[in-house]
């Protein structure tokens, strides 16, 4: 899951007030009951200690949504008189609500955001591509791949054959070109972390060419699929239904690859426990002293979050920088924070993840992960 979309959140010191709040108007009394959640959220964020500002900030953009085309749902995160960030939601979260901490509340925007990856599409035939990008946040048009198009003479001053012959080879160096200039074109879109998977879709025979011309980092990534047209009116409903079935498919390998490398280092000798005397850097973090531990030296490469995380609520102490995390005040202050603030361990582990780029996997209900469900396989260097 890619959350570089959380980053201007790391851009103020807070406290911050974190909305989470139904906004669908499909009923006939919607609008009504969308103005008592709007004041139940102010009253709450009132109750809570909020500034007045950033209260009647969160009012504002709440009483702003509109009639019709809303969403389920919306996540808002506000701090001295403004909202910094405003997130529809494509889930309806669970219930209404509002706090005011240190650090803003997203362990449950992260929960309730889809775990579809990030989709780079590619539409292929000989005489280029169009390209799309699909996230949460929908689809976008990424432009187009085009190569050089032969189109020959037009007459036939040689025989046949020859004519033939040589015509061949044009159009077949003209496609090659093409495919060369699709592979550039999806290497300069595609993000180098792993957790965007690509789609070749379009002519079977394109597709392939276009492939094997990717590097190694793309390849790994990459998945054909039949169906699609660049044709003007072509349906793209069978295109669009394989493409989710192809996203759901590399999201649930990505979690289990992911839980396999965890299950296979945790227990090793060197693993950060909190049960064992650490021996030294090993590969995996399992419980809030040893995942913050990580954290605060940029280690953690994926962080597992289960749903129902008993040590997410746990409370760690941390500074202004999204690494400065302890398990506790008096590790805190020996790590050099002057004066830490307490907060919730999923939110400042999840703060400390956008910060360095790591990737963050919530791990479903029926597959068995981290105990107390928070756990990290971890990047080493030399």
């Amino acid at each position: 899951m890619n959350l570089d979309f959380l980053k201007p959140l790391l851009e103020r010191p807070g406290p911050w007030a974190s909305v989470y709040i139904e906004t669908d108007r499909a009923t006939e009394d919607a609008a009504r009951i969308q103005r008592l959640r709007n004041r139940s959220v102010a009253a709450r964020l009132v109750d809570e200690g909020a500034d007045p500002a950033t209260i009647r900030a969160v009012a504002e953009r709440l009483g702003s949504e509109p009639v019709s085309g809303s969403p389920p749902g919306r996540a808002l995160f506000a701090t001295a008189g403004e909202v910094v960030l405003d997130v529809p939601l494509t889930a309806t979260p669970p219930s209404a609500g509002a706090v005011w901490t240190h650090l803003p509340h997203i362990a449950p925007l992260v929960l309730l955001r889809s775990d579809a990856p990030a989709c780079q599409v590619a539409l292929i035939d000989r005489e280029g591509a169009d390209l799309e990008l699909r996230d949460s946040r929908g689809t976008r048009n990424l432009g187009e791949a085009r190569g050089k198009r032969w189109q020959g003479r037009g007459h036939r001053s040689v025989p046949q054959d020859r004519y033939e012959w040589h015509y061949g080879n044009k159009v077949e160096d003209a496609w090659e070109e093409t495919a060369d200039a699709i592979a550039r074109e999806l290497v300069r879109h595609c993000p180098q972390d792993g957790g965007t998977l690509l789609v070749l879709a379009g002519d079977a025979r394109e597709r392939k060419a276009v492939r094997e011309r990717l590097p190694q980092r793309l390849r790994s990534v990459a998945v054909e699929v039949d169906h699609g047209s660049r044709a003007p009116g072509a349906s793209t409903a069978l295109l669009d239904r394989r493409i989710e079935e192809a996203r759901a498919r590399y999201a649930q390998e990505r979690v289990r690859s992911a839980l396999d490398d965890f299950r296979r280092a945790r227990g090793r000798p060197g693993e950060h426990r909190e049960t064992t005397v650490d021996t030294g850097r090993g590969p995996a973090a399992e419980g809030v002293p040893a995942v913050a531990a990580a954290a605060r030296e940029h280690q953690v490469a994926t962080l597992l979050l289960g749903r129902d995380a008993s040590d997410a609520s746990r409370p760690v102490w941390v500074g202004p920088g999204p690494g400065e995390i302890a398990a506790g005040r008096a590790e805190a202050r020996g790590w050099g924070i002057g004066r830490p603030e307490e907060a919730r361990a999923d939110d400042a582990l999840l703060r400390a993840c956008v910060a360095a780029g790591s990737e963050v996997l919530v791990v479903p209900e029926e597959l068995a992960g981290p105990a107390g469900g928070l756990g990290a396989v971890l990047r080493w260097s030399d």
